[in-house]
């Protein structure tokens, strides 16, 4: 098992990549955005602190 880490501006093409990635290799993909998204649309401590 390894880890891969897309980094880049808004707009560069990482969720498009990340997508042809996960397909080709069945690969389980995290992203903390969408975590820190659905941690602050529940407010929860983690959510409440990451919004500020």
């Amino acid at each position: 098992m390894f880890n891969l880490v897309l980094f880049g501006p808004p707009g560069s093409g990482k969720g498009t990549q990340a997508t042809n990635l996960i397909e080709k290799y069945k690969l389980v993909h995290l992203s903390t955005g969408d975590l820190l998204r659905n941690e602050i649309a529940n407010k929860t401590p983690l959510g409440v602190e990451a919004k500020k």
